[in-house]
């Protein structure tokens, strides 16, 4: 699989940028790179597929955030994600306003006037245990989604005459002005609605039962959002269209506590372990391990199992398991206990007395953290 390069180089913008900077930067790309002033070159065609998709991301602020904060997995690049199974009309219909009249009056130039139109999106919540998100996963989701119905026939619009567009000449001191619109007769698709079967809406489409199979990458967490381009709503008039958004939902683990990619878990150990050593089973996302417990040992020590947290989502490593030491105190003892509490009482062996080396809790959080 090619890795993504990042969506600011491809613009090349700071991570700073405005969003008028990322406009303007898209602009001057795409413009280079536009299919009308370079036919029948695919490496072209690529260069503005590629300016397209990260501009799709960086000037919307939610999908822009989910990929500062993620990386191309929070935005659908990890699971097949961007543009590359559009074609460029597709793009065309999405990003047509942002040229003006720089090719003819369109964004498609010779490609005609008329737009297709984008179809809806789907949200759904899909849960996921600790396990599959240490391990990534591929869910199949029912949904119910808008399709094209069969049977359904066109005509062109008879507001704009299949163009998509109304255009307008108004007569200035300067001369004859010529403005576009998109028709809002067939919202820009130059088609309207000639017949339809039974049971098919206004626009042509019929609800349908689908199931879509989605992989899960390594990683994620609870609230993140994923795209899964193409298999939201269908547009009308065999539109573009829209996506699944996959928001994620974090199944809580029963013993284990989640830090970002690292995993925290309270160990409890009874006095005698603690002054004369033993052993602790703790449980981990793929099943258990075992930590030797050294004599002597204090309530508050932690121990680090090195990459046994959770992946990163942009595949940097492993978090690890940070397991915290709590020395259990009996609420209730015996009569016989009591009294051989009593004399260890006296011991001097058992009066507390930390040594330099002993680190108090704000030191080992902030050992723990760097």
């Amino acid at each position: 699989m090619v890795k993504k390069r990042d969506y600011y180089e491809i613009l090349g913008v700071e991570r700073s940028a405005t969003e008028i900077q990322i406009k303007k930067a898209y602009r001057k790309i795409a413009l280079k790179y536009h299919p009308d002033k370079n036919p029948n070159d695919k490496e072209a065609e690529e260069k503005f597929k590629e300016a397209a998709e990260a501009y799709e991301v960086l000037s919307n602020p939610e999908k822009r955030q989910r990929y500062d904060q993620f990386g191309h997995a929070g935005v659908g690049g990890a699971s097949g994600g961007g543009f590359g199974g559009m074609n460029m009309d597709d793009i065309f219909s999405q990003f047509g306003d942002i040229f003006g009249n720089a090719f003819g009056g369109s964004f498609g130039g010779s490609r005609g006037t008329a737009r297709k139109v984008r179809g809806t999106n789907i949200r759904i919540r899909v849960k996921l245990s600790l396990k599959e998100i240490t391990e990534g996963v591929k869910k199949k989701i029912k949904i119910n989604r808008l399709v094209n119905a069969e049977g359904v026939t066109y005509k062109n619009c008879p507001t704009c005459n299949g163009t998509g567009r109304i255009t307008r000449v108004t007569q200035t001191f300067l001369g004859a002005m010529q403005t576009q619109s998109v028709c809002n007769s067939c919202q820009g698709a130059g088609k309207t609605i000639d017949k339809r079967p039974k049971g098919v809406d206004a626009s042509g489409l019929i609800r349908k039962e689908d199931i879509i199979e989605i992989e899960i990458p390594t990683g994620v967490e609870d609230g993140m959002q994923l795209n899964i381009r193409g298999k939201g709503n269908e547009g009308p008039f065999n539109g573009v269209p829209g996506d699944l958004i996959v928001l994620i939902e974090e199944i809580p683990h029963e013993h284990l506590r989640r830090d970002g990619v690292h995993l925290h878990y309270d160990a409890y150990i009874n006095f005698v372990d603690a002054v004369l050593g033993g052993e602790v089973e703790v449980p981990t996302v793929k099943g258990k391990a075992k930590i030797k417990i050294n004599a002597g040992t204090q309530s508050g020590k932690v121990f680090r199992l090195k990459g046994k947290g959770l992946p990163d989502i942009n595949g940097y490593g492993n978090g690890d398991l940070l397991v915290h030491i709590n020395v259990w105190t009996p609420k209730k003892v015996s009569k016989e206990e009591q009294k051989v509490l009593e004399k260890l009482r006296k011991s001097e062996n058992f009066i507390p007395n930390p040594g330099k080396n002993e680190k108090g809790f704000f030191q080992r959080m902030r050992d723990i953290f760097q």
